[in-house]
């Protein structure tokens, strides 16, 4: 039965200007990849877009530090990640022109569209989304009273106000909690607060912004029925829109703040003079203005693409299009509520499908710098490892859920090579010669009957895989069919076979079929392995293009002369990575220190107290069964603990080091008789125990295997 033909919009998420690519981002450029090479090889119309997110208050500072305009930043570091994704524009442009594989560079990500969100097109936009949600009755304004800096003349956002924690003193935190001791508060706490960009003494100013009104009941109505059940999301992610938005009456959607005061790098909403857009708002715009550039681009090259069957609301539906986003979980709030609630009122289309994956560890644990498991894209492709390797392994570990996935650079060492070389490859190094030698490369293709119907039935349980994005199970299948290869050669021994002139007939034909498994094989890993698998359809099997998924019901007919195709991994090549990383930390210069305020002093050790003030505190086993962002916290979640026969809520100052997935389900340990405090966010009930310096070094302790909610910690 022939398939329908499906039109595709795919998005991934947009980097952020500031810094370099590294092998966390690129967990979702390459899950993104291998489903569009899917769908392209399945013939479907295909258009990748992505783009940088360049606008903000980080990047206007981080711009200022390094002597530059906003605007040079961005350029600069779009090309960075331009190089990091596929090369650099010019071999994204010939790989567009030969539909070579071999041109592009990078982590071979094949965008067919890769733009800035700092740009006309997602300008007009931004401005007509907003215009028609003004003109719905869901822009609100109101007075907000913040921090501002009165030598940087700009509003500060709580990480950018320091001072004294109230409640023990210490140092240089953070405008919203304390590093040292946990405690939470409001900015306005602080003892002696200074702006972390100036060091000047903040004073507080009012100033009007503007809300998109989420908390709308046609928003809030639109939401339940977009979230669930209609097959948009994950049900792992289904499940926690569902906690968001509570049920029909609890009100928990909140209006969101969509401006932000000038100075700031970004767009100018319409009608204001000094009123920016967050940069949040333009971000996932950044989708449609990419998009727009490359139809224009493409139109400059005499191919026509409706920009509105793809875009517009009525004529997506009537067109049958869908817009697929790739995200990471972390984002799922504004991707599943916020996008969706603008476009939906807005008369644009809103996304078929919202797929989101879970973080990177590395050994186990989160990158770290001083490890030197903090690996940046640039580091991998200089110290001359392939970017086939690590396409393979992290398509290995993902399975289409929000799970998180390791990066165990041990096994990625012994996976690799026990998989691609050992078995994929092997099949062709070993086989290949005979055929040549012997029968001047052509197959028995007599042969091949059964094993060419075989191949379409695996491809067909293989393509069901990708489609789902459970390119773990795909690979784990492919792999067992290399195997079943492998281990008829191991039996029929055809260099044995090759030393007796009378069953040249039996050495063709098992050639023959391991070099059709080779081609099937090649075919299914393509997605995966797209600069291998177009050197095999090139330079082995003759073909003049890469394969497509048809060619499964081909036997290929003759093979040329075969040339190696992959390596293996050296422990040494990953010693030398992590060794790369960790030098590339070392400051080149002492910072200047003239404007900063004073380092954090060390902690000193608490006075000495009797055993029976440690009594008092009763440290319990909790398990935190719910875990979510706080609106207006920059460091702050808000956990829901079981203590087994309770539950109750704290607020926890973990935020920096830990997304709310993370924590849902683990156990940990909470001063279960601290008395209340009533906060701006709520009540909070308690105190989780962590340990560290704080920033992303903070680590939430838990207790071995077997301890139970509820139990007391002695």
């Amino acid at each position: 039965m022939q398939r329908p033909h499906r039109r595709l919009l795919v998005t991934s998420a947009l980097p952020y200007a500031n810094g370099a690519i590294h092998l966390g981002h690129l967990v979702e450029y390459i899950q993104t990849d291998i489903w569009v090479r899917f769908q392209r090889m399945r013939g479907h119309e295909v258009h990748y877009v992505g783009a940088d997110d360049q606008h903000g208050t980080p990047i206007m500072l981080r711009a200022e530090k390094e002597g530059l305009t906003p605007r040079q930043l961005v350029d600069r570091v779009l090309h960075e990640h331009a190089r990091d994704f596929f090369g650099g524009f010019n071999a994204q442009q010939q790989w567009q022109d030969s539909g070579d594989n071999a041109a592009l560079g990078g982590f071979l990500i094949s965008f067919d569209n890769y733009y800035e969100t700092d740009a006309p097109e997602n300008q007009w936009f931004c401005a007509d989304i907003y215009t028609r949600l003004e003109q719905a009755d869901l822009i609100a304004r109101r007075e907000v009273e913040q921090f501002y800096d009165p030598v940087k003349a700009m509003f500060l956002p709580d990480r950018f106000i320091k001072g004294e924690c109230p409640k023990c003193g210490a140092k240089d935190q953070y405008g919203d909690s304390c590093e040292v001791c946990g405690a939470t508060y409001a900015p306005t706490e602080l003892k002696n607060a200074y702006s972390a960009v100036s060091g000047a003494a903040p004073v507080r100013r009012a100033s009007e912004h503007y809300f998109f009104r989420l908390s709308a009941e046609r928003c809030e109505a639109f939401l339940r029925t977009f979230t669930q059940g209609s097959g948009v999301l994950q049900p792992e992610a289904a499940n926690k829109m569902k906690e968001w938005l509570g049920e029909p009456g609890d009100n928990k959607l909140s209006d969101w703040d969509i401006s932000r005061d000038a100075p700031y790098f970004g767009f100018r909403i319409p009608g204001t003079d000094d009123k920016f857009f967050y940069v949040w708002l333009d971000a996932p715009v950044g989708y449609f203005g990419s998009f727009r550039n490359y139809v224009q681009k493409q139109k400059a090259r005499g191919r026509d693409i409706d920009e509105a069957a793809f875009l517009d609301a009525a004529k997506a539906r009537a067109e049958g299009t869908e817009m697929i986003h790739f995200i990471g979980k972390d984002i799922l709030y504004f991707h599943a509520l916020f996008w969706p609630a603008m476009l939906e009122n807005s008369g644009y289309r809103t996304p078929t499908q919202i797929n989101a994956h879970g973080f990177l560890t590395v050994d186990g644990a989160k990158m770290s710098k001083s490890r030197g498991t903090f690996i940046t894209a640039q580091s991998y492709i200089d110290q001359g490892l392939n970017p086939e390797w690590l396409r393979y392994y992290f398509a290995a570990k993902l399975n289409g859920t929000m799970e998180d996935i390791d990066l165990n650079l041990e096994d990625f060492i012994a996976r690799v090579n026990s998989d691609l070389i050992g078995k994929y490859i092997n099949i062709a190094s070993r086989c290949a010669g005979f055929l040549s030698k012997y029968f001047d490369g052509r197959l028995q293709t007599d042969v091949l009957k059964h094993q060419v119907e075989a191949a379409v039935e695996q491809g067909a349980a293989v393509a069901e895989c990708f489609e789902a994005r459970d390119y773990g199970r795909a690979l784990r299948d492919i792999m067992a069919m290399a195997d079943r290869i492998n281990a008829e050669i191991a039996q029929l021994a055809p260099w044995n076979l090759a030393k007796d002139e009378n069953k040249r007939a039996e050495l063709h034909a098992i050639c023959s079929k391991a070099l059709h498994g080779f081609y099937v094989l090649s075919i299914l890993l393509q997605p995966v392995l797209p600069r291998v698998a177009s050197q095999v359809a090139k330079e082995l099997f003759g073909l003049s293009r890469d394969f497509d998924w048809n060619d499964l019901a081909h036997a290929p007919e003759r093979i040329n002369p075969y040339r190696h195709l992959l390596t293996r991994i050296e422990q040494k090549q990953v010693d030398a990575l992590l060794a790369a990383n960790r030098e590339s930390l070392q400051p080149s210069a002492a910072p200047a220190a003239a404007s900063k305020p004073a380092a954090p002093e060390k902690t000193e050790q608490a006075p000495t107290i009797a055993i029976d003030d440690f009594l008092k505190v009763d440290l319990r086993v909790a398990q935190i069964v719910a875990a979510e962002h706080v609106e207006g916290a920059d460091k702050l979640l808000k956990l829901t603990l079981s203590l087994g026969e309770s539950q109750r809520q704290v607020f926890a100052g973990i935020k920096s080091a830990y997304a709310p997935e993370q924590l849902v389900g683990r156990l940990t340990v909470v001063v279960a008789n601290l008395q209340p405090r009533k906060m701006k966010f709520g009540l909070s009930e308690g105190m989780v125990l962590a340990a560290g310096p704080g920033g992303k070094d903070i680590f939430l302790l838990s207790p071995d295997n077997g301890a139970q909610p509820g139990m007391q910690v002695k």
